[in-house]
């Protein structure tokens, strides 16, 4: 099949960064706000740190549940119709977020603007892999990922330019969102799609990933994959502030390590994905990130944070280095499947992977709990290394994708 070909620099691709910079932007929010946003509607400080985990867990289900729901309607009704539905979603719901006052509406609303996140990288990979030559999608992805880490720094500066007004960061998300969607309206649907639309192929079949174990053992391992990203940005940096004070670091600012991580974090992604196109191989490259990361987190706890606020920036940056593969393996999962399931694998996988989050942090309150470990720190190492293990013979045992055709169905 003859399709238009795009460059790494056309409206797909511009479009796709746009998107991920507004979806980050929303997506981080809540972890550079915390503090502030959990105190002003009346959270008892005993009370702040269970209460942040849980706002955060329930915006992660969100992402699961939304990550699936997107991801077989991107199969079904196309990955435009996904770009649209996602972020109006997510932008109504991140602006009434500037009007909580108490943190069950918190709670509910991020719950609600995560299931509308949950669309819109997934889709925007999915629609450039099948619209970019083979050999351009890593640096496409690469690109996408920058511009997206970008939504991170943009949320930390708009919080401390406007005065720590989290309500402000939140209307100015969501108003955001709204304007992306005039964008979207120039985008065309994948000609790959098309044509498998027309085919015999079922399109979305969610229960398809389940009924091979070939094609289940891919969906898993792509999963596994994500996880030490979502473990190094949902606990070591999220409560980066718990470690510092833990280790009697002071003038440890957590907004501003998010927002270094995030820094790092793009240059990881941005290397990560034309290393891969130099070396002609997106699995070594995961391979080699994954020990970077893995010398980072025990730096991270061998030097107990290195001592002083500005060494801890500096791990922060080296952890956010090492986890920039998001964008790496969300295009693995695109390649993994054929054009009838590619938008339900590669949108559900990275918010499956999201999802994951709060199982994390349940592992981590039992480890850290007095029946167990009986100590913070003991069990935020034990919790990573469980995370590491998986993530790496999850990335041993993957195909490599790169140059991969994608022109294809799953039986």
């Amino acid at each position: 099949m003859q399709q238009k070909q795009y460059g790494i620099f056309s409206l797909p691709v511009i479009v796709g960064a746009l998107g991920f910079f507004v979806d980050i932007y929303d997506l981080l929010l809540f972890s550079i706000v915390r503090k502030r946003s959990v105190q002003d509607i009346g959270v008892p400080e005993d009370l702040m740190e269970i209460v942040s985990q849980d706002i955060l867990s329930w915006q992660m289900i969100g992402l699961t549940i939304g990550g699936i729901a997107w991801g077989i309607m991107g199969d079904k009704k196309g990955r435009k119709s996904v770009l649209f539905g996602s972020i109006l979603l997510y932008s109504f719901a991140t602006l009434a977020n500037g009007f909580v006052t108490n943190a069950n509406q918190y709670l509910w609303l991020r719950f609600i603007a995560g299931l509308g996140l949950a669309g819109e990288l997934g889709a925007s990979i999915t629609l450039t892999s099948e619209m970019l030559p083979k050999e351009k999608r890593g640096m496409a992805s690469a690109i996408i990922a920058t511009s997206g880490v970008l939504g991170c720094i943009a949320a930390y500066f708009v919080f401390a330019l406007s005065g720590e007004d989290w309500r402000m960061c939140y209307f100015i998300g969501g108003g955001m969102g709204i304007a992306l969607l005039f964008l979207r309206a120039g985008v065309l649907e994948s000609g790959m799609y098309d044509v498998a639309k027309k085919s015999s192929a079922k399109l979305g079949n969610f229960f398809m990933l389940f009924t091979s174990k070939d094609r289940f053992l891919r969906y898993l391992r792509g999963i596994l994959i994500g996880l030490p990203v979502w473990y190094i940005i949902g606990l070591l940096i999220s409560f980066s502030d718990e470690f510092a004070r833990r280790w009697g670091i002071a003038g440890f600012d957590q907004p501003k390590a998010l927002m270094l991580q995030y820094v790092a974090l793009a240059f990881g992604d941005m290397a990560a994905g034309f290393f891969s196109n130099y070396i002609r191989s997106r699995k070594k490259t995961l391979l080699i990130y994954y020990a970077i990361t893995a010398l980072f987190i025990l730096l991270f706890f061998a030097l107990r944070g290195g001592g002083n606020a500005f060494n801890m920036y500096l791990l922060c940056m080296g952890l956010g280095f090492g986890s920039g593969i998001s964008v790496l393996y969300i295009t693995m999962s695109a390649e993994q499947f054929g054009t009838n399931l590619r938008a339900t694998a590669a949108i559900s996988i990275p918010n499956l992977v999201r999802g994951f989050l709060p199982l994390i942090l349940i592992l981590f309150r039992f480890l850290r709990g007095e029946y167990v470990f009986n100590d913070y720190i003991t069990g935020a190492w034990v919790t990573g290394i469980v995370v590491l293990v998986l993530g790496f013979f999850a990335a041993l045992y993957t195909k490599e994708t790169f140059g991969r055709d994608l022109d294809f169905v799953e039986k």
